[in-house]
Formats: C-alpha cells, sequence, structure tokens
C-alpha cells in the first residue's frame, strides 16, 4: 500500500468532461435512472509497474498548489487506454475550481480486496479448517478404480499421470493443460459436481475458461467478474458467460437459485468472495481448483478456501516451487511471512515435502532444478 507514498503528479491540468450514467444511490454505485455527471480527467505518464495498480474505487486526492493546506478527496470512475483517469469530486472541488487551477496529485487504495482478506483470515481461525491450513497427515480418501478413458491431443504422459491423481481425489498438481483436462474429466464423469477454477489474475481465468467454453455449454458455465471491472478488457467469447448489467454498468452474480446451477464457474481470488456475499456455502463446490497459488499471498488464496471449502471438498493447489508473490513488497509484510504462499508452506507438509505420489504430481520430472518444476 505504501507504493503510492512517493507518487505524485505535480503540478497537473484538471479537465472536465460531462458524461450521461446512472444515477448515484449510494455506496459509490451507479443504478438507476441516467444523468449527466461532471468528472474530472487527467493523465498520468507514468504508472508504476505490476501491482498495486489503479483500480476503480480507488481514491484521488487534489491538493491546489495555490492552496497547501487545501485537499479534496475524489475516487476513480475509470481508466482508459491504461493512462487516462476519469475521477469523482463531490460539490467542494468544483465550487472553486477554474481551468487554470493546478494541483498535485495523489492515490489511496480503497480497501475492498484487504477487507476480504482480513475476513477470509478470520474464517480461516475455525477449528473445522485447521487441516487446510496445517496438515499434520492429510485424509487420503480411498481411490476408486478409473475406467480407461481418452485424453485431448497434446496431453503428455506426465500430465496424464496428474490428472488421474486428480480424479482419483488426490493431491496437488499443473495449472494449464493438465487443469483442463482435468475439469473436463470431473465435469464429464460425475452429474453432480460442482466445480470451482480460481486463480490470483484475470487472464489466467479467462484462458482456462476459453479453453473449455468448445466443451462445456454455456448454460453450464459461468464466469465471476470484478464488480467494476473494464467491459472492453473481457474477450468476447466469454462475455455470454458473464453477467454484465448496463443499466448499472457493472458485473454481477445471478441470484443464488441460478448461481447454484452452474457446474463450473471461475473466477479470480479476490473476486470469490461474490460467491459467498450470494449465498454460496462452503461445500457446494465438489472440486476447488487454486490455479498458480505459488505467485500470490496466503491470505488472498484463504479468500477462496476459507469462505466456499469443507471437510467433503476435494481442493487442488498448483504452483511452481521456487516461485514467489511480487506483490508483497513490504519488509515488514516479508519479514512476518507474507510472501510465502500457502502453496510454498504446505509443500513444507508431510508427505507433500517427501513428494509422495498420492499426493503431489511434480510435472517436467526430467528438469534437474527443483526451482524450475511445477506441482
Amino acid at each position: 500500500m505504501e507504493k503510492w507514498t512517493n507518487f505524485i503528479l505535480k503540478d497537473v491540468t484538471l479537465e472536465l468532461r460531462q458524461l450521461t450514467i446512472n444515477k448515484n444511490i449510494g455506496d459509490n454505485d451507479f443504478c438507476g435512472e441516467k444523468v449527466r455527471v461532471t468528472f474530472v480527467e487527467f493523465k498520468m505518464e507514468s504508472i508504476p509497474e505490476r501491482r498495486p495498480f489503479l483500480l476503480s474505487r480507488d481514491f484521488v486526492f487534489a491538493k491546489p498548489l495555490d492552496k497547501s493546506d487545501t485537499q479534496f478527496q475524489g475516487f476513480v470512475y475509470r481508466v482508459k487506454k491504461s493512462s487516462i483517469v476519469l475521477a469523482k469530486f463531490g460539490d467542494e472541488f468544483h465550487s472553486q475550481h477554474h481551468s487554470s487551477s493546478r494541483y498535485n496529485i495523489s492515490f489511496s487504495f480503497n480497501r475492498v480486496c484487504l477487507k476480504r482478506a482480513h475476513q477470509a483470515v478470520e474464517a480461516a481461525t475455525d477449528p473445522s479448517f485447521h487441516n487446510f491450513l496445517f496438515p499434520e497427515c492429510p485424509v487420503r480418501r480411498d481411490s476408486f478404480a478409473l475406467p480407461s478413458f481418452y485424453f485431448s491431443n497434446g496431453v503428455h504422459l506426465e500430465q496424464r499421470s496428474a490428472i488421474r491423481q486428480i480424479l482419483a481425489l488426490k493431491g496437488l498438481s499443473r495449472a494449464g493443460v493438465v487443469v483442463r483436462e482435468a475439469v473436463w474429466q470431473v465435469y464429464q464423469r460425475s452429474k453432480d459436481s460442482r466445480i470451482l477454477v480460481a486463480a490470483p489474475i484475470n487472464k489466467t481465468c479467462d484462458a482456462l475458461m476459453r479453453s473449455l467454453k468448445d466443451k462445456i455449454p454455456d448454460s453450464e458455465i459461468f464466469r465471476v467478474n470484478a464488480a467494476f471491472r473494464k467491459i472492453d478488457v473481457v474477450p468476447d467469447d466469454i462475455l455470454p458467460s458473464c453477467l454484465y448489467k448496463e443499466e448499472s454498468e457493472c458485473f454481477a452474480c445471478p441470484q443464488l437459485e441460478e448461481l447454484q446451477q452452474f457446474k463450473v464457474i471461475f473466477s479470480t481470488f479476490v473476486s470469490s468472495f461474490r460467491l459467498h456475499n450470494e449465498g454460496i456455502n462452503a461445500g457446494h463446490f465438489s472440486h476447488i481448483f487454486l490455479i498458480d497459488a505459488s505467485s500470490t499471498s496466503e491470505p488472498e488464496a484463504m479468500i477462496v478456501l476459507a469462505n466456499l471449502a469443507n471437510e467433503d471438498t476435494t481442493v487442488v493447489v498448483t504452483g511452481a516451487q521456487g516461485k514467489r508473490s511480487g506483490w508483497v513488497r513490504s519488509p515488514i509484510a516479508q519479514r512476518n511471512g507474507l510472501q510465502i504462499s500457502f502453496f510454498e508452506r504446505l509443500k513444507e507438509f508431510t508427505p507433500y515435502k517427501n513428494l509422495d505420489p498420492a499426493f503431489i504430481a511434480r510435472l517436467d520430472p526430467k528438469l534437474e532444478s527443483d526451482e524450475t518444476n511445477s506441482y
């Protein structure tokens, strides 16, 4: 969060833009009747790399150059073309603003994502969740005999082995081809299966969903999006499997009864909270795939598990040994272990650390360096 502390746009001219949007009825959500709203527009020549980055509903502060003791707070409405920011300020700002006014601009984060992580950490303290966090000996369910089946083209021998392990309700594996094939096999073989595929970023979720859309009917697959994800970055072939409300210009989830009917749902770790918020209970999903769990913080991964998994859920975690989240940059957080992912920490427990083939599958076995292997 401190990344923005020293990031200040100095001596900025702010332009006003009139847009027609839906009426703000509270909590910064635009819904209801159409109204004309005045936005402030400015360009950021250089935006900090990677996360954290500006998102809709992050906070903007404008400090007039001629009034050192005055500062106005607004919020980001939209970021266009990755560099042009539209922000919404209140009447107090507009009453003193002139076309010649110049400002220093700074930013702060909307804490909604952190609040979801805090909620997940609190939920994970329930004693019944202990075995997910600190597995003394993972419960091994009886494996069942798998019938012969045909894999899709391009699935290699090691990947087939990992897929068979997933189908036998065992351990960890790799993302990509393995996950796609495993989800497809689970979907095919059990009419009662309910699958959640979660990943840290939208790009991964979109890619996995697109790889399965030609196999799973639209009526049985759904993509959860953050409410104010920009619609123009969502792939066109995925949009039919999303719920976008034109009147409120935001993504939503259907009512609980309809949501429960989907057999396969895709979401980022953070946005999975929306399923919990809509009333999906822990245990609803028969299988939860945490994809690339080595590249995100453990509290973020817990947003999925703490709210949606129980002792009856088959949880498959994928990641790369030695890979750590680049999002945790605070020295204080790093010293206290937050850079260590759920995947990396889990792998230190028996039987994962012993590479027990009943619980963990290693891809790329010919590679000598363990640091490059995926599980």
